[in-house]
């Protein structure tokens, strides 16, 4: 934090500020954030679920959906044997109680390496009108699990699907608090058209992205 603080005592004396944040300034802030006014916005999808789905597909992500969260192993497993695709990788320690092993996964619970095929991770909120993920960074989420495999498989509770990015800010400022070293949204596989507008996949991030959706 030394750095950040550092790089935000220097912003505010360039901006005739100086010093810490004083209580005042922090409340004013709150205030202006609580208050602030949404931009236009379109009309919500009638089923944010449905709608994110084909947003995701249409980003080049494939979906799949179970009831529970403990059917997820076998599902992803599945997954995987379909696409002829490694069975061995990371998972987000938040899900490490799960059954891995039993569905013949072979996922360590940590932070991914630079060889892992596979990255299993959940998602703290899923956007409908676009299709997109947001992860947030910490001890039993690191943000790694999700950029270092060419495969992603991202786990997603159908209650954290929200219908716009607006309500997925809303969602991090209400249960958060203060917000992780790190929020990444996804929307599909890393890509890049650099090279005569020609879409290729895989360019700086996963060549897959899977979604289970549950519930």
């Amino acid at each position: 934090m030394a750095a950040r603080e550092r790089i935000l005592a220097e912003i505010r004396k360039r901006q005739s500020r100086g010093g810490p944040i004083s209580v005042s300034e922090r409340q004013a802030i709150e205030t202006y954030l609580r208050r602030h006014p949404r931009g236009p916005l379109r009309e919500p999808a009638a089923d944010p679920v449905a709608a994110f789905r084909e947003r995701a597909e249409a980003a080049a992500s494939t979906t799949d959906r179970v009831a529970s969260l403990a059917e997820a192993p076998a599902a992803i497993a599945r997954y995987l044997n379909a696409n002829q695709l490694p069975r061995s990788g990371c998972v987000w320690p938040l899900l490490a109680s799960l059954d891995w092993r039993g569905a013949g996964l072979s996922l360590e619970p940590r932070a991914a390496h630079a060889d892992d095929a596979i990255g299993v991770t959940g998602v703290f909120s899923a956007i409908a009108e676009t299709g997109t993920l947001m992860l947030c960074s910490g001890p039993d989420t690191p943000a790694s699990v999700s950029l270092l495999p060419e495969t992603h498989v991202a786990i997603v509770p159908v209650q954290r699907i929200v219908p716009v990015m607006e309500d997925a800010w809303d969602l991090a400022r209400a249960e958060l608090g203060q917000l992780p070293r790190a929020v990444n949204f996804i929307s599909g596989p890393s890509r890049t058209a650099d090279i005569e507008q020609t879409i290729v996949l895989g360019a700086h991030g996963p060549y897959r992205v899977h979604l289970l959706l549950v519930g």
